[in-house]
């Protein structure tokens, strides 16, 4: 548009300025134009927590919720150097009225000029602007790299949650609901395939009806995905499977029922080597993912993990297991005395062989850094789950960790080995088997009535919530119950953005899908599964006993250092 020479200006979307992906055009950008002036006004609104407080309202209202940048590029060909790159940031906490007055008192570039508010930018060598990586991150092991196959890394392999695409129909915290509403989606998705078969009939391939155009976008009967639309295409017909249904973890402390099968879960990735069935023993440590505006979290798993248990979750595991196929042992055999039969032989039993999850070269690298201790694979795994909670690690590492997966630092000293390992140990438990911990003894205000005197029906949760913004000691459980005396430093143990107790909050109600109209109730998992009105209640006052035992584990962990031997990649 402008030649060699010239002046462009642009009210975007301002993820291009710090996303991983977009490292190439920040390049490009840099190379081609003489000067950028980035006036970024925040405004992101698929963050969460303290983050999604500073970046608090959008200029354009409740419009839009992806971040704003204004941003003026310059092509100045008599200009002594190029790639001249300036940024101003609007500010923590504003609200939309407060950014327009903002942007209005300065008018122009030279506004901001004027109030020394450009911070000149020099890209580093990933073609970061803002959020700069700390370089000595590289020189430590990663957890995992699938691009480099001759990498060194912790884990052998790893995967993310399970992306099913249908989240309303895959998951119930009805067992029974989940098995009616799965069966009439698969029915209607087979009806489907039929209409489309005759509809084919007597056409060639390349005549045959686009399948986006023809299938039935009732939201109420079926949620359609590249997959499946697929399937239809080639005229695949599908069957319930019953054995696919199994406990999941699909948010932070929330179990529920999940249909975790290949043909109606968009992708279910490296997951059928994790879990490949519901009776094999695992753990992952699941961390966030790439490509999410989230704070850097972790946590523990011992069941399929759904995409979003932390934002776009990568989950690391402990085992991996492989299917094999062994004829029973105990099948009778011909002898002598006994003449041979024409009945079929027993089928092949599947089984699994397991190995473990972390790699020989990456225990190796421990062994080296620490040459006289006796250090498992286990102690390793735990060893950094320990790690990943630490608040220096996160601290230090937190431009890394949005950008990359986590790299694993070997600490100065064996003693720090272990009180990370023994660390990790004692989270494991606490985050794997949350609902086995002790009910921290809240205030229970039961209208008049004492705790023993209530039904089942007493209950029942719908919504729980705050008894003011201010104050977060008080939560109103439902109409007959009140928490009371909740300490306020619970909620300070935050995972995936959001206080674990919030998740409890959040997910322990009844909620309705707005496009199928599917309800799902917690109270159903409380009495269907788990054989216990009180579950709900109980949950909470448990994740507070998790939380505060949580918060003490990681303040009591060794300061960050990291100078030791073994901390160079390989």
């Amino acid at each position: 548009r402008i030649g060699d020479s010239g002046v462009m200006g642009f009210v975007t979307n301002a993820g291009f300025i710090e996303a991983n992906t977009a490292d190439g055009l920040r390049k490009c950008l840099a190379e081609e134009f003489s000067s950028i002036y980035v006036f970024h006004l925040r405004g992101n609104a698929r963050t969460s927590g303290e983050m999604r407080r500073k970046e608090k309202d959008n200029v354009f209202g409740q419009g839009t919720r992806t971040p704003i940048a204004i941003t003026l590029f310059v092509k100045n060909p008599t200009a002594s150097s190029h790639g001249n790159i300036f940024l101003h940031d609007i500010g923590d906490y504003l609200t939309q009225a407060e950014k327009l007055e903002k942007i209005s008192a300065f008018a122009s570039i030279n506004g901001i000029a004027a109030a020394d508010g450009w911070q000149r930018i020099t890209p580093d060598a990933h073609n970061d602007w803002i959020g700069q990586r700390d370089n000595s991150f590289s020189s430590f092991i990663s957890m995992g790299d699938k691009k480099d196959k001759d990498a060194i890394t912790v884990f052998e392999n790893y995967s993310n949650g399970v992306v099913t695409s249908r989240d309303a129909w895959s998951y119930q915290f009805s067992r029974k609901n989940l098995d009616f509403s799965t069966r009439e989606m698969i029915d209607y998705y087979n009806q489907e395939v039929k209409r489309y078969e005759k509809a084919c009939i007597g056409l060639s391939k390349e005549q045959y009806p686009d399948v986006n155009n023809f299938i039935n976008n009732d939201a109420t009967k079926i949620s359609w995905s590249r997959a499946i639309k697929k399937d239809l295409s080639r005229h695949v017909k599908h069957v319930f499977q019953g054995n696919s249904i199994r406990v999941s973890i699909y948010r932070p402390f929330t179990k529920t029922w999940m249909y975790f099968n290949r043909q109606f879960n968009e992708m279910v990735l490296q997951m059928p080597r994790i879990f490949p069935e519901s009776t094999i023993d695992n753990r992952v440590i699941c961390v966030t993912g790439l490509g999410t505006q989230k704070v850097f979290s972790t946590i523990m798993s011992a069941a399929v993990a759904d995409f979003q248990l932390l934002a776009n979750s990568q989950c690391f595991p402990l085992k991996l297991y492989e299917p094999s196929t062994a004829a029973e042992d105990s099948a009778p055999q011909p002898d002598l005395f006994t003449p041979a039969t024409t009945t079929a032989p027993t089928p092949a039993t599947p089984r699994y062989t397991s190995r473990d999850g972390i790699t020989d070269a990456g225990l190796a690298h421990f062994h080296a850094t620490y040459p006289t201790e006796t250090i498992s694979k286990e102690d390793v795994f735990y060893y950094i789950y320990g790690l990943l909670h630490s608040e220096d690690y996160k601290a230090k590492y937190a431009d890394n960790l949005t950008k990359e997966l986590p790299r694993i630092p070997c600490v100065g000293q064996a003693a720090d080995f272990w009180a990370f390992s023994t660390a990790g140990r004692e989270l494991a438990e606490l985050h794997v088997n949350y609902e086995t911990q002790a009910k921290y003894p809240v205030t229970l205000d039961c209208g008049g009535k004492k705790l023993a005197e209530l039904h089942d029906k007493d209950f029942y949760v719908t919504k729980m919530k705050f008894a003011s913004k201010a104050d977060k000691s008080t939560v109103i459980y439902n109409h007959a119950i009140t928490m009371k005396g909740i300490p306020l430093e619970a909620y300070e143990y935050v995972v995936n953005g959001k206080p674990a107790l919030e998740w409890v909050m959040e997910r322990q109600g009844v909620s309705t899908h707005k496009d199928s109209g599917i309800v799902n109730d917690a109270n159903d998992w409380a009495v269907e599964t788990m054989k216990n009105a009180r579950y709900p209640l109980e949950l909470f006052q448990r994740v507070i006993t998790v939380s505060l035992r949580t918060m003490a584990i990681v303040r009591g962990l060794p300061g960050l250092d990291v100078y030791g031997k073994g901390n160079m990649a390989q």
